[in-house]
């Protein structure tokens, strides 16, 4: 004898649409779809294979369930029809023929079911990151990228070597630039307030600035450095990288050998170059450390700012958001139209316009009769509005259109200016460099170039100053200049000249050196 579930069979899960276990998130009901999943996930994690409706109602926590067990009965159902769970006669407790007629099943999660709750938890899991300024990730790329120095050093480099230092390299990038996206995205949330609450944040804020302050100083000590290392392996690193990709491509089927090759070559030579433009800025495009010290430094005075923003309101000091309050009390408060309109004007200054085209004619009739900033509108000379204007809206007349401009003088007159900035930025840049060290008032008078680079060199040193700092190295952004800077005993004072006038302070020994003259000889 044999018999069938006459209640309903298991759905066909190769007939059902790719995304339709995601379904139970769109729906009424929902949260309560989403915590059965999690009992049977927590039921797997126990080996459990089969729940039954009454094992779920008794599973889910007292505040979430529903007061009827019927629910989570149809709950299951149409998680079985969405191809979340799978359906199977409760054949275990049947002691009559009859019993076979009744709808009693036991569940148990389906492969899809599961793919879409692990897809979930990735989701949830990159979506509540908060990621980190990882300077431990800076000084672990310095080291690989020494460790390929020596290996880009060797005749016959072990592949082995070679590609787990590559993949090591490779690794902490990835995980250094996808942490710092992270952590920039939610410090922004925490300047904006979203999702913190006001203690939590004042409490949290000294140390925040105090991580990024000292995030800052390595990124400063340790970018010009992984950028010169950069700058040095380029010219040995593809044999390096075909090494890699000759590893990776070893296990390939035949016949994809070489195809698998050429794939991870492309692969590694897409992540070198990531890496180069992470830390070496070029013309027309600064580096992604650079920006990413620019977003840290000018997120320090936005929190101070929010800080001050909150003593304000807890002062009782009005702000914008307590303006923009009162005024919709006014105009609640307004007794009719009129006086709405008056408040509006009032408030918001938004008066008529006036229709005004600025063109040869204009020009030479406003040279003519100059008419004082301070002229009522009422007491100026009326302006003529053209008749196309109040007709069509526009001042544009049909017709041919207007030949294409011709740019090549313009082009010219850019790269122009490109080659003067470049040879001015050159001539400024070996202007600054010092034959050993010397002092800072002997540095002498410096034009305006030369005097903004060794500000900004000044202040990549100064960055790394902290109270009892004596002597200090720092390198530029891109790892092309070198300033070391020791603070000399006693109060003398330094003067360094320009056009644009004199900075003064405590007087430094100082040394710049021009590292691509020196990787060079």
């Amino acid at each position: 004898m044999t018999f069938s579930d006459s209640g309903r069979d298991a759905p066909d899960l190769t007939s059902l649409q790719p995304f339709t276990p995601f379904t139970h998130l769109t729906v009424p009901n929902s949260a309560l779809y989403r915590d059965i999943m999690a009992e049977f996930l927590a039921a797997k994690e126990r080996f459990a294979v089969h729940l039954r409706p009454e094992d779920v109602y008794a599973a889910l926590s007292p505040e979430r369930r529903p007061g009827d067990a019927e629910a989570v009965g149809k709950a299951l159902d149409a998680l079985v029809g969405w191809g979340n769970l799978r359906a199977d006669p409760d054949t275990a407790r049947v002691t009559a023929v009859e019993d076979f007629y009744r709808k009693r099943f036991i569940y148990q999660l389906t492969k899809a079911g599961e793919a879409a709750e692990e897809a979930l938890a990735v989701y949830g899991d990159a979506l509540g990151r908060r990621g980190a300024l990882q300077a431990v990730a800076l000084h672990d790329i310095v080291t690989q990228l020494r460790a390929l120095l020596v290996l880009a050093a060797e005749d016959a480099p072990d592949p082995a070597k070679v590609h787990l230092a590559l993949d090591a390299l490779s690794s902490r990038f990835a995980a250094l630039a996808e942490n710092a996206r992270a952590f920039m995205g939610s410090l922004q949330r925490t300047i904006d307030l979203h999702e913190i609450e006001v203690d939590d944040f004042l409490a949290y804020k000294d140390r925040l600035i105090q991580y990024l302050e000292r995030f800052i100083q390595d990124l400063i000590t340790l970018g010009g450095r992984i950028a010169r290392l950069i700058t040095e392996l380029d010219e040995y690193v593809e044999p390096l990288l075909r090494i890699a990709a000759a590893r990776e491509a070893a296990d390939a089927s035949p016949g994809e050998v070489e195809h698998a090759e050429k794939s991870a070559l492309e692969r590694w030579r897409g992540r070198w170059s990531g890496l180069g433009a992470w830390f070496r800025s070029e013309e027309g495009r600064e580096a992604q450390a650079r920006l990413l010290r620019g977003r840290a430094l000018g997120a320090i005075p936005q929190l101070l700012a929010v800080v001050r923003v909150l003593n304000d309101r807890r002062s009782g000091r009005s702000d914008r958001s307590a303006d923009f309050r009162t005024l919709a009390r006014w105009f609640a408060e307004a007794d009719g139209d009129d006086e709405r309109h008056r408040l509006w004007r009032v408030a918001f200054g938004l008066y008529p316009a006036r229709h005004l085209t600025i063109d040869a004619d204009t020009l030479a009739a406003r040279d003519a009769t100059t008419v004082p900033p301070a002229t009522p509108w009422a007491a100026a000379a009326p302006l003529r509005i053209s008749p196309q204007l109040r007709r069509t809206g526009s001042y544009e007349r049909r017709g041919k259109p207007r030949r294409v401009a011709d740019r090549s003088a313009g082009r010219r007159r850019l790269a122009e200016i490109a080659a003067r900035q470049s040879a001015e930025i050159s001539a400024a840049r070996e202007r600054i460099v010092t034959d050993g060290e010397t002092r800072l008032s002997e540095l002498g008078e410096l034009d305006p170039v030369a005097f903004g680079l060794f500000l900004q060199l000044l202040g990549d040193a100064l960055a790394t100053w902290r109270p009892g700092t004596t002597q200090t190295v720092a390198t530029s952004n891109d790892g092309s200049m070198e300033i070391r800077l020791a603070l000399l005993p006693g109060d003398t004072l330094a003067e360094v000249r320009t056009s644009h006038g004199t900075l003064r302070g405590p007087d430094h020994r100082v040394q710049i050196v021009d590292l691509t003259e020196v990787r060079g000889r």
